[in-house]
C-alpha cells in the first residue's frame, strides 16, 4: 500500500489515476469499517462509494495532522452518520456475507479459519454499536486509540475504556455461546 497522503496529493495536482490507486487500497476496509455502523454490506459498500466520490468531487484538504487512513475513515464515518440519520429504517445482513477469506494451506483449514472469523465477526454485530466499531478498528484494521480517538470523536482515554468494555462483553457473549478465547 502506498502512502495515501502522497497519492491524495498527487491527485489534487491533477493525478487522476492517483485517486484509482487510493481506492485500490483503502476501499475493502473502510466497507468492514462503514459495516461495523450500518449493519449492511450493501450499504457500506454504497457508503463508500460515496466517500471516494466526496474525495473526487468535493477534495476536501487533507491537513496532515494524522495519518491519511484516519482522515479517510473520519469522512466514512461521517457519511454513514448522515445515511442514519436520513433512513428511517435499518436493515441487518448476515455478517458471512462480509467475510473475509484467507489462504489457508488446506482447504478443511481455510473452512473452519472462515468459519471461526465469520462467527467472531457475527457476535460482534450483536454487541453495542460503538462496541463493535471499537473493535473494528482496534484489531481488524490496526488503528491505535489515538487514530480510533480521532475517528470515533472520542478521548483517548474514553477509547481505552471503551475498548475494555467492548472486550468483557464480547468476551461474555462468546462464552455464552460455548466458546473460549484466551486472548481477550
Amino acid at each position: 500500500m502506498k502512502n495515501g497522503a502522497e497519492c491524495y496529493s498527487r491527485f489534487l495536482s491533477g493525478d487522476k489515476k492517483a485517486i484509482e490507486e487510493i481506492i485500490r487500497d483503502y476501499k475493502d476496509g473502510l466497507i468492514f469499517y462503514l459495516f461495523s455502523i450500518v449493519g449492511d454490506i450493501h450499504i457500506s459498500e454504497e457508503l463508500t462509494i460515496d466517500t471516494f466520490i466526496k474525495l473526487f468531487s468535493e477534495q476536501p484538504k487533507f491537513k496532515g495532522e494524522g495519518a491519511f487512513k484516519t482522515w479517510l475513515y473520519a469522512i466514512g464515518r461521517h457519511t454513514a452518520l448522515d445515511h442514519i440519520r436520513k433512513s428511517s429504517k435499518r436493515r441487518e445482513v448476515p455478517l458471512e456475507e462480509a467475510a473475509d477469506i484467507s489462504g489457508e494451506e488446506s482447504i478443511e483449514q481455510s473452512y473452519i479459519s472462515d468459519e471461526e472469523k465469520i462467527r467472531l465477526r457475527r457476535t460482534i454485530n450483536r454487541l453495542k454499536p460503538e462496541y463493535s466499531q471499537v473493535l473494528y478498528l482496534i484489531y481488524f484494521e490496526g488503528f491505535d486509540h489515538d487514530e480510533t480517538a480521532k475517528i470515533m470523536k472520542k478521548s483517548k482515554k474514553q477509547v481505552i475504556d471503551l475498548l475494555y468494555r467492548a472486550k468483557g462483553a464480547l468476551k461474555k457473549q462468546l462464552e455464552k455461546e460455548g466458546y473460549s478465547y484466551d486472548g481477550l
